[in-house]
């Protein structure tokens, strides 16, 4: 029986292999999160955060507070001001999605029923983002991003 020696070939192939792994991976990833990145929030940044305690002040100023949920086939938006009443808002727009890609988005039509404001939206189990803004009667506006587990 021969003996088998570890030369410095085998060595370099071993080394070559183990990163070539490593780096086909991590451009696997990157790729992946570039591909489903949603895109930018806010055209400039820097602008935006110049109102932003501005905006912010406003918004908590009319002490509202947001709740979505799901079943049977509807989703229900409930906006609550600071006695527990509820709110109907001057306009309401909201945009349904995952956190991690924007291939499910949708934007319902929602009506007010006197409580909460429903619209019927079928949505699979999991991790979904309401990203809601309203008006209210004096001009506010009022955004949010409310987040609801479906199970």
């Amino acid at each position: 029986m021969t003996e088998r020696r570890i030369t410095g070939m085998h060595v370099f192939f071993g080394f070559l292999g183990a990163f070539g792994v490593i780096i086909a991976v991590n451009f696997t990833l990157a790729y992946s999160a570039v591909k489903t990145f949603p895109g930018v929030e806010v055209k400039n940044s820097y602008i935006a955060s110049q109102t932003f305690d501005d905006r912010r002040a406003a918004q908590q100023k009319l002490g509202w507070k947001v709740e979505a949920t799901h079943a049977q086939g509807q989703l229900r938006l409930s906006i609550r001001d600071d006695n527990g009443r509820p709110v109907k808002a001057a306009q309401i727009h909201a945009t349904v999605g995952r956190a991690t890609h924007v291939r499910e988005d949708s934007q319902p039509e929602f009506r007010f029923d006197g409580v909460s404001y429903v619209a019927p939206l079928e949505l699979s189990d999991g991790n979904w983002n309401v990203r809601m803004r309203a008006l209210s009667a004096d001009g506010t506006e009022f955004q949010q991003r409310v987040v609801l587990i479906k199970e």
